[in-house]
């Protein structure tokens, strides 16, 4: 296949943490003139490398986009996000390259696929004044009243997470968008597929990995910087569990056993997300992560580009 002429072509590699995303669209980019756009909650900050999993050595030449864009510690949103990702494709495009976005943040997908302008919500200090004298769990019944089909389950784990999702749900609400409809992308979207048991030993093992090669030499570097360990419990499950451990708050074997445990969750919420896309119509071509992934992957664009 030669590189992709028309502006609107993208292929689209998802699937469960620790399933060979970034290896499979490196291997793609590489037969079709790509470039690479990651759709990670947390590869955008530099320093976040090990506990993202940016895996930089498979990238090799191919250029990659909203990859250590902003320094650890700064706001990221999904928003922001699909704003800088149509920036990013139409580039590429515009170079005769193909679109190859690759990751597993659930949201971050569903707002490049599926062709909503999202609304810029700026914080709302009067809002915020009345949250705060609410209970976390009425804070979750508020949420639930203004966007009962809120399907983000972290909004509700967290009470700055909760304040903000009703921030945003009232803005949205009241400041209905007046942009043009956002760009709509002819996608050929894969999903890679494991057998439970076999994501678990791979999930299991990758952890091991991480946590004997650097992982938690990271944290400690980002909160030495001047990142709170309350700011760094904010950017998932790594860097929370990790930071549970350097203060103590853990053993070394409770860190690997509760945080293992963690990610195989994770790994499943993001299997209800990928079902969740398919429901609201975005068609997802599953591949057998056993199997030969560039071989499949090729078989299911000739196919459908």
């Amino acid at each position: 296949m030669t590189k992709a002429t028309t502006a609107q072509k993208m292929v689209v590699i998802l699937g469960p943490t620790a399933s060979g995303k970034t290896r499979l669209a490196v291997a793609l980019a590489h037969e079709l003139g790509g470039e690479i756009i990651s759709a990670d909650s947390r590869q955008v900050f530099r320093g976040m490398d090990i506990g993202s999993g940016k895996d930089l050595h498979e990238y090799g030449s191919i250029p990659h986009h909203l990859i250590n864009i902003l320094d650890a510690g700064e706001e990221f949103s999904v928003f922001e996000f699909q704003r800088r990702f149509f920036t990013a494709a139409k580039e590429i495009t515009s170079r005769e390259a193909l679109p190859v976005l690759c990751g597993g943040s659930g949201m971050y997908l569903d707002a490049a696929l599926r062709g909503y302008r999202m609304v810029e919500v700026p914080y709302n200090a009067a809002l915020r004044d009345k949250l705060a004298r609410l209970s976390g769990a009425e804070l979750a019944d508020e949420l639930m009243r203004i966007k009962p089909d809120q399907h983000n389950s972290t909004d509700l784990l967290q009470r700055e997470r909760t304040v903000r999702a009703i921030e945003i749900a009232c803005g949205e609400r009241d400041n209905a968008s007046t942009e043009e409809p956002a760009p709509r992308m002819n996608s050929c979207v894969i999903g890679i597929r494991w057998e439970r048991d076999l994501l678990r030993q791979r999930i299991t093992t990758r952890l091991r990995d991480r946590l004997d090669n650097g992982m938690i030499e990271e944290v400690q570097q980002l909160h030495d910087s001047g990142i709170s360990w309350e700011r760094l419990d904010y950017y998932g499950l790594e860097y929370r569990f990790v930071g549970a451990y350097l203060r103590n708050e853990l053993s070394k074997n409770d860190l690997f056993q509760h945080l293992g445990c963690a990610i195989h969750q994770f790994a499943k919420r993001q299997g209800n997300w990928f079902r969740r896309m398919e429901h609201h119509g975005i068609t997802i071509n599953w591949i057998d992560g056993s199997g030969d992934l560039p071989g499949q992957a090729r078989t299911v664009i000739v196919r459908q580009m």
